[in-house]
């Protein structure tokens, strides 16, 4: 009886867990589509998520691209387009590869996704103000755990 019990609880709990990420995924979405917008009116979370992967690489192919966002190759080349006739990035030879391009961002793009940026700047921060650090770090140790799927005693 306990052991169903235990089984019970542990499911619940689940429950509650997958909860809480439904509504942080939901405040996450809201987030990227608000700042896409402040990129740029009209620029879609799906081509937001491209140009900031583009920003964090600072340089990147096409290819490494949609291998890095699992997307479709005839998808992602639309996309870049769009991303470079707004003047957010950039497209140049590939030394290494005359058939493939480098995308870059722009300092134009860089700006843009600063000041889209801006008003969240700090809210993390600011959330966990009052958390011990033991506890921050914690719940870091236990998120990359759960990514991982592994144990959480085995992450330090």
């Amino acid at each position: 009886m306990s052991e169903k019990s235990s089984d019970e609880e542990r499911t619940e709990a689940v429950r509650a867990l997958e909860a809480q990420f439904s509504d942080l995924i939901g405040q996450f979405r809201r987030v990227i589509s608000e700042n896409a917008h402040r990129v740029s009116p009209g620029l879609l979370p799906g081509a937001y998520k491209v140009f900031t992967t583009i920003a964090r690489h600072e340089t990147v192919t096409q290819a490494t691209l949609a291998d890095h966002l699992l997307l479709d190759k005839g998808q992602l080349s639309r996309t870049v387009r769009e991303l470079e006739a707004l003047g957010l990035i950039t497209r140049s030879p590939d030394p290494a590869d005359g058939r493939s391009s480098l995308l870059s961002p722009t300092e134009y793009g860089l700006e843009r996704l600063v000041a889209a940026r801006a008003p969240q700047e700090g809210v993390l921060v600011r959330a966990l103000e009052s958390w011990d650090v033991s506890d921050i770090d914690n719940l870091r140790r236990l998120l990359q755990a759960l990514m991982a799927g592994i144990n959480p005693d085995t992450v330090s």
